[in-house]
C-alpha cells in the first residue's frame, strides 16, 4: 500500500514539474508584447489628443463667428463692431485656434443679413500636423419694418 501511495505522489510531482517547465518557456513574453504594442498605443493616444484639439479649434472659431454676428446684427450697429466682437472673443479664448490674426475675422453686412467668418489652424499636438479651420455664422440684422 505504501508503495502505491508513493508512486501516486511521484506522478503528482512529475506532473507539477512538467507544468512549471512548460510555463517557463514563455518567460519574458510580456515585455516583448508590450514593446511591440507600445508604439501603437502612443500613436492612438496622440491621435486622439490631436482630434480633440481640432474639435476645440472648430468650436472656438464658430463661437467667435457667432459673437461677431451677435455684435453686428444689433439695431444700427456701426461697421466693424462684428469684427471687434469676434477678435475680442478669440483673444480671450486661448490658443486652440492659431493663425486667426493673419487674415482676421471678416463680417459682411447687407440690409437684411450678417455673415461672419473666422479662419485659422488647429493647435498642433503632433509636430507638423495641423488642420485648416474655417467657421461661418449667419444672422438677420435687426431693423424696423413696417406693420
Amino acid at each position: 500500500m505504501r508503495r502505491a501511495a508513493l508512486s501516486r505522489w511521484h506522478r503528482v510531482v512529475i506532473a507539477a514539474r512538467r507544468r512549471l517547465a512548460a510555463s517557463d518557456r514563455e518567460r519574458g513574453a510580456n515585455p516583448v508584447e508590450l514593446a511591440v504594442m507600445m508604439p501603437l498605443i502612443l500613436v492612438l493616444l496622440f491621435a486622439s489628443i490631436q482630434i480633440a484639439a481640432v474639435f476645440l479649434a472648430r468650436s472656438t472659431a464658430l463661437h467667435a463667428a457667432q459673437s461677431g454676428v451677435n455684435a453686428q446684427r444689433t439695431y444700427q450697429a456701426r461697421d466693424g463692431v462684428g469684427v471687434d466682437g469676434a477678435t475680442q472673443f478669440l483673444k480671450a479664448a486661448g490658443g486652440w485656434l492659431v493663425g486667426w490674426d493673419k487674415a482676421g475675422p471678416t463680417c459682411v453686412t447687407t440690409t437684411t443679413d450678417v455673415t461672419c467668418t473666422v479662419s485659422g489652424r488647429s493647435l498642433s499636438v503632433v509636430p507638423g500636423v495641423d488642420f485648416a479651420i474655417q467657421q461661418t455664422a449667419h444672422g438677420t440684422v435687426e431693423r424696423v419694418t413696417p406693420p
